[in-house]
């Protein structure tokens, strides 16, 4: 299909869409914009957690039974960890560990995360093109029963339990896009913006956080689509429903329409739900992806909603 899709993502259900997008696009024309608001500094090292789970799963790398991390990863390092009573609440596998020094090392030489990134997937033949949404540090806090938590500390170490009061992004109002960034939504060739079925709250409200990208969305001449998270009444992976109700939030697609009000255009929601009670324009389809048929079916259906709607 012709014309340029710009995507905003998070980790591993955005990483589907965005792979599902390419089989239906020239890679040359897409470009995926992603969170950042999970990356932290561990044991010295720059992680980016979204970043890597999208390297892995467009290259092939991504162990297909959890969607993150490498498939045949091994964990010498970690039971080295361990045997010196390192925190050993991360996982980072051998292969993985590759990533993380590398970006450390371009890091500390001065290149931005944005060119770190740009040379990952160059390096793995991925073709489009892949932006982390901002170069500047953005920290993703969670206000919970059990204090202020970062992200990885919420999600990783504590399983997502504490119960969700607020969610801040530290460092967003002093960050700026990434170079390319508002290029890809402004561009007069931009035929769809799509916003994957990642957690609204924890993955793309960090990504609309940085000054002047939710701006940029509402003013953008391609129509905006976004895939709800939500199927059968629940979020297919992570905490999402359980984020949903913590917040006061009733598990609904029109919950998602709301919390993308005046930037979204269009939704895709899955069979199950239904649209009932939907004032947006929608589209329906069966949008869980558990092959590389059904992540084709759920881009195909965004490009198409977005072309009924140009």
């Amino acid at each position: 299909m012709s014309g340029r899709v710009t995507v905003l993502t998070g980790g591993v259900g955005g990483a589907k869409l965005v792979l599902g997008l390419l089989q239906v696009c020239a890679p040359k024309n897409i470009t995926a914009i992603v969170n950042t608001g999970d990356d932290f500094q561990h044991l010295g090292l720059s992680i980016s957690p979204d970043i890597d789970t999208l390297l892995y799963t467009l290259s092939g790398k991504a162990n297909k039974a959890q969607g993150w991390g490498r498939e045949g990863e091994t964990w010498t390092f970690m039971e080295a960890l361990k045997s010196l009573a390192g925190e050993d609440w991360f996982l980072l596998g051998d292969g993985d560990m590759a990533l993380h020094v590398l970006r450390t090392s371009m890091r500390a030489s001065g290149l931005p995360l944005s060119g770190v990134t740009a040379h990952f997937a160059a390096s793995w033949g991925l073709g489009l093109n892949m932006l982390p949404m901002s170069d500047d540090p953005v920290a993703t806090h969670v206000m919970t029963d059990q204090g202020e938590l970062p992200f990885q500390r919420y999600f990783v170490e504590q399983r997502c339990a504490p119960a969700v009061r607020a969610i801040r992004f530290a460092g967003a109002e002093a960050a700026r896009p990434a170079p390319g960034v508002f290029d890809a939504i402004r561009d007069p060739e931009t035929r769809a913006i799509v916003i994957a079925p990642s957690n609204p709250w924890l993955s793309i409200d960090p990504i609309l956080a940085v000054p002047g990208i939710r701006e940029a969305l509402a003013a953008a001449s391609a129509p905006v689509i976004a895939v709800s998270p939500i199927v059968g009444g629940q979020a297919v992976k992570g905490p999402t429903a359980k984020l949903m109700g913590e917040l006061g939030l009733a598990i609904s697609n029109e919950v998602i329409a709301n919390q993308y009000a005046g930037i979204v255009n269009g939704l895709i929601v899955d069979e199950r739900d239904g649209a009932e009670g939907l004032a947006i324009p929608h589209a329906v389809t069966d949008t869980l992806m558990k092959t590389l048929g059904d992540r084709v079916r759920v881009a195909r259906a965004a490009l198409d909603l977005a072309a009924r709607l140009a």
